[in-house]
């Protein structure tokens, strides 16, 4: 078992409320600080007045006020972005951060909501978007002449280290197929560590099938550390929304989320890595974000180096 790579989800949705407009950045230092290994963000723009922020800015000012941690995608949603646009942002980023850029890409999302119909984001073809996508960015992160369908051929300078491309998806084998031929690596969420280590042994062999190395392994879980009363109300609304979500019972939700003491924190990311985790990335579902780092600070110290 290699040590898996931790990373968190930075303040984005109602966790930013409390923490106001510096609070991403605080987060990001503070995070970088305890030694997390990456910083995320979600695309869960709604526009339905429910908070918010927009992925590609919090990530650059992550990017700003950092000078280690990966910089995490995930994951962007395809459908909402133009290619040229999306290349063009992936491509300042990448060049801005020093390439620390991973790019995990998507067809989700929230189809039907406010701020799909304002960008009149297609519903169907979304699967031949991300293949679009995940074909043409290499060529045009890299400064190639790349032509995007239906349109000129486009050229981006300075080239950049081509990121890293994952794809967030479910378990299905024409997904997986897409993963083994088309990225490099898979970004989970939701699976128990059996289930993980079930589907990284099929991707493994879809990879060897297509001639290509194994998929990195990116698996994102919700999180409360602590043992506090606050610490079990929030764990208790983290179970509701995250079963109604994923149409899961509070039993599995337990087996699918990380929580409880930093020991017990640290041996929940033993068994992920041990199932072929290479990052585990935690997202906070407590009212008191930093906190949160903290515990994830001691859980961290537990780990084997």
């Amino acid at each position: 078992m290699t040590q898996p790579k931790i990373g968190v989800a930075l303040p984005t949705m109602d966790d930013i409320t409390p923490l106001g407009p510096t609070g991403v950045a605080r987060a990001a230092r503070y995070a970088e600080a305890i030694g997390v290994d990456a910083l995320g963000v979600a695309d869960v723009l709604l526009g339905d007045g429910s908070v918010s922020l927009e992925p590609v800015v919090v990530l650059a000012t992550a990017a700003a006020v950092t000078e280690r941690v990966a910089l995490d995608f995930g994951v962007l949603s395809v459908p909402t972005r133009p290619l040229a646009m999306l290349a063009a942002q992936v491509h300042t980023l990448q060049y801005l951060s020093g390439n620390r850029i991973r790019l995990g890409l998507g067809i989700g999302g929230f189809p039907g909501s406010p701020f799909w119909q304002a960008l009149d984001a297609p519903e169907r073809g979304r699967g031949r978007l991300l293949d679009t996508a995940l074909d043409l960015l290499p060529s045009l992160l890299a400064g190639k002449p790349t032509a995007l369908p239906d349109a000129a051929a486009l050229t981006f300078a300075p080239a950049v280290a081509v990121p890293p491309l994952l794809v967030g998806c479910g378990t299905g084998e024409p997904l997986l197929r897409r993963i083994a031929t088309r990225a490099d690596g898979w970004l989970a969420s939701a699976l128990t560590p059996d289930e993980l280590r079930t589907v990284v042994t099929r991707l493994r062999e879809l990879a060897a099938e297509a001639g290509r190395p194994a998929p990195r392994i990116h698996v994102g879980l919700h999180s409360v550390l602590g043992t506090q009363p606050e610490d079990d109300e929030d764990r208790t609304e983290m179970n509701r929304v995250v079963g109604e979500f994923f149409g899961m019972p509070e039993k599995h939700v337990e087996a699918v989320t990380i929580t409880g003491t930093p020991e017990q924190a640290a041996a929940r990311l033993t068994e992920y890595a041990q199932a072929g985790a290479d990052q585990i990335a935690l997202g906070f579902n407590s009212r008191d974000y930093f906190c949160q780092l903290d515990l994830l600070g001691d859980a961290l110290a537990l780990l084997p180096h």
